[in-house]
């Protein structure tokens, strides 16, 4: 791995545990708490820095899934700050902050899969049958946590959020 690449892995990382911190704690991401702005710009960050790296030789699936999640992330941000889709808006920003967690999964685990352990790893690469059962479980916790975090809101629960 590059340095680059070790930095890129790193930001992910933080991103990723300021995400899980934050559903932990507040049971939503939101730029309203500190893990949650930390999750939204080490997010950003993560894909910025990815579009800069080519395994293959040139733009593919995962520049794609950076340029996807970038746009998630500004559709919830704008919803969470500007409440653009109404009374649906908290909704549109939770499920969206919420998706964009589940796709750091894909890379994390794609990459991470097929490098550990050294000499024998966990996945042959991409299209590998078991890493595509694992990011399908990875998708229906976040259907389920999805789900959970609308029905909070529907309850009517606010964020209890520190700045």
């Amino acid at each position: 791995m590059t340095p680059f690449g070790m930095f890129h892995t790193a930001i992910s990382l933080v991103a990723v545990i300021a995400g899980v911190a934050a559903l932990v704690r507040y049971k939503e991401i939101a730029t309203a708490t500190s893990a949650g702005r930390l999750y939204f710009w080490g997010t950003v960050a993560s894909c910025v820095t990815g579009l800069f790296i080519f395994h293959h030789g040139g733009f593919g699936v995962p520049h794609v899934l950076a340029i996807t999640t970038l746009v998630v992330l500004a559709v919830a941000y704008v919803a969470e700050k500007h409440a653009t889709f109404g009374h649906l808006s908290r909704y549109v920003a939770v499920v969206g902050y919420s998706l964009t967690l589940f796709f750091h999964m894909i890379p994390g685990l794609t990459e991470t899969g097929a490098r550990v352990p050294v000499g024998h790893p966990l996945f042959t690469g991409p299209e590998d049958p078991t890493l595509r059962a694992v990011v399908g479980v990875c998708f229906l916790v976040f259907l389920v946590g999805a789900w959970l975090q609308i029905m909070r809101i529907r309850a009517g629960r606010p964020l209890v959020a520190s700045p």
